[in-house]
């Protein structure tokens, strides 16, 4: 294996670890956690080849195919001794792997997956305010996200179309801060910081392509109450969000985030609908459809 190859490697061994962990590094991830990425892995591939209709048994990963033959066999023993021998990974695993991640191939991956986000860059603080981490932890988890972008003049047309994507809210282990990140379109994706006062959600976030930042906010009524019910549950947000155009002329934009139930079911991808689809809740449409009641009064 050329250096190239192990840094295109452990690009992939780092994007599954935060992935399915949400750890920034292969190296702290244990032999346990990967054997549990690869149940995770496996059950994804399966399921690909049911929906494919595909009667031939999946070709799944060994229980330590990640940790024993990339791991130690690979990235450990070029870190030790950078003139080892090493040869080349299984290509056809390796696109596999990516495959049921939502790539076309191995290289596909390689050239798509960016660089880890800066979530330093994004700041929200506010002096002298306790967070509610209560509704923050309510938050953590995966949900769909529906938007569409209003003209600058409500009396233009609309878009007849409005996307669908996969996003997930996490917290952080090592800052204890609330993470966010969305999918976009080819595999462009959203990155953000999440925080709670009393009943209000705030949202920071920017794009792995884009240099402008977006500001969310979101009102949960009587929340502090709500939360205190062991048995209530959020299944959907409403935000507004102040977003300001390249031409400096405010846009509002309608987002709604929409609760997944099971994680196995999560496809982190971006669907574009038209707006009279079966696929989107009619509370939904109501919402978009009123486009005046999404706008903000910036004057």
């Amino acid at each position: 294996m050329k250096k190239e190859d192990i840094v295109h490697l452990e690009k992939l061994m780092n994007f599954l670890s935060l992935h399915f962990l949400k750890k920034n590094n292969w190296e702290n991830v244990s032999k346990t956690e990967w054997s549990y990425i690869v149940d995770e892995l496996n059950d994804l591939i399966i399921n690909d080849n049911e929906e494919k209709n595909i009667k031939k048994k999946a070709d799944i990963l060994g229980s330590n195919y990640l940790y024993e033959h990339l791991i130690i066999n690979k990235l450990k023993k070029f870190y030790q001794n950078e003139n080892s021998i090493l040869s080349k990974p299984n290509l056809a695993k390796l696109s596999l792997i990516v495959k049921v991640l939502g790539y076309s191939n191995y290289i596909d991956f390689i050239n798509s997956n960016t660089e880890t986000f800066n979530f330093n860059d994004l700041r929200i603080d506010m002096n002298n305010t306790k967070q509610n981490t209560l509704l923050l932890d309510r938050l953590v988890g995966c949900w769909y996200s529906y938007n569409r972008n209003l003209p600058d003049n409500p009396l233009q047309a609309k878009d007849d179309r409005i996307w669908r994507s996969a996003m997930e809210i996490y917290k952080s282990e090592t800052s204890g801060e609330y993470f966010i990140e969305r999918s976009g379109g080819d595999h462009h994706k959203y990155f953000g910081k999440v925080t709670a006062y009393s009943d209000y959600v705030f949202i920071i976030m920017n794009s792995n392509t884009f240099i402008r930042q977006r500001h969310f906010i979101s009102r949960i009524k009587d929340i502090k109450e709500k939360i205190k019910n062991p048995e209530y549950k959020l299944y959907e947000l409403h935000f507004i969000s102040t977003c300001i155009s390249f031409n400096q002329e405010p846009i509002a934009l309608f987002e709604i985030f929409q609760k997944v139930s099971d994680r196995r079911t999560f496809v982190p991808d971006s669907i574009s609908f038209p707006i009279d689809s079966d696929e989107i809740p009619s509370s939904i449409i109501k919402q978009l459809e009123d486009t005046e009641a999404n706008r903000i009064a910036y004057k």
